[in-house]
């Protein structure tokens, strides 16, 4: 009787590099939120140990922002390049793609929002951000100021539109959504909250395209008139 050999054989090994481990890390964080993606469930993921994590960011502080870095990094700069085009356009489809981006990966929203963006991905956005806002004749340090406003508008509106549709279904269109939500205030009593039961309709749409484009061009508006 003979013995036969193994024929199955290890697969190749994984090369570990910057990208590998943030593609990794941006995967976990999506599925467990920021608690996922700790140094040793990256190293699981990518199938190393976690000191060949070290080699690349020396915490996982470093491996979080270079997630933000990663993300902004997708965002098109290009829109702010052409000036022939108005800066509340140009303003407008940053604001656009960024909510798109991010309502995608929600569990890297919070990071944008909780700590300084300092990268210089982060960097190029609001230089070009102020440059921009510059271009509607704002000075320097309005153009600053206003700068901040829309950050805090953008990544804030896009971090209560994640936190609200939690764990639940994405594939749900905004449609779908409001037509949910409108069930749940149709239950508002009018006799006490007259003004919330009347705008029930309005509320449903809270979380929408429609109503993000909205705030925004009202922010708009702001700034335009600042100048004046």
């Amino acid at each position: 009787m003979t013995t036969q050999a193994r024929s199955s054989k290890p697969g190749p090994r994984r090369t570990l590099t910057e990208s590998a481990i943030i593609d990794a890390a941006l995967d976990l964080l999506d599925e467990g939120g920021v608690n996922a993606a700790s140094v040793r469930g990256i190293a699981a993921r990518v199938g190393v140990a976690p000191n060949a994590v070290y080699t690349y960011f020396p915490d996982k502080a470093a491996v979080l922002k270079a997630i933000v870095e990663h993300l902004l990094g997708q965002v098109d700069l290009a829109v702010f390049s052409d000036r022939n085009v108005p800066w509340r356009q140009r303003i407008e489809s940053l604001a656009l793609e960024l909510r798109e981006r991010l309502t995608a990966h929600p569990g890297a929203v919070n990071l944008m929002i909780g700590g300084p963006m300092d990268g210089p991905r982060a960097l190029a956005l609001n230089e070009h951000l102020m440059e921009t806002l510059r271009d509607s004749g704002l000075d320097a340090g309005e153009a600053a100021r206003a700068s901040y406003l829309l950050i805090v508008y953008v990544f804030g509106s896009i971090a209560l539109e994640t936190a609200e549709l939690g764990d639940g279904p994405r594939d749900m269109s905004e449609g779908e959504r409001s037509a949910s939500r409108l069930e749940g205030f149709s239950a508002i009593p009018a006799t006490s909250y007259p003004l919330s039961a009347g705008a029930a309709a309005i509320m449903a749409t809270y979380v929408s395209t429609r109503q993000y484009t909205w705030g925004l061009r009202k922010v708009l508006d702001g700034i335009a008139g600042a100048k004046n």
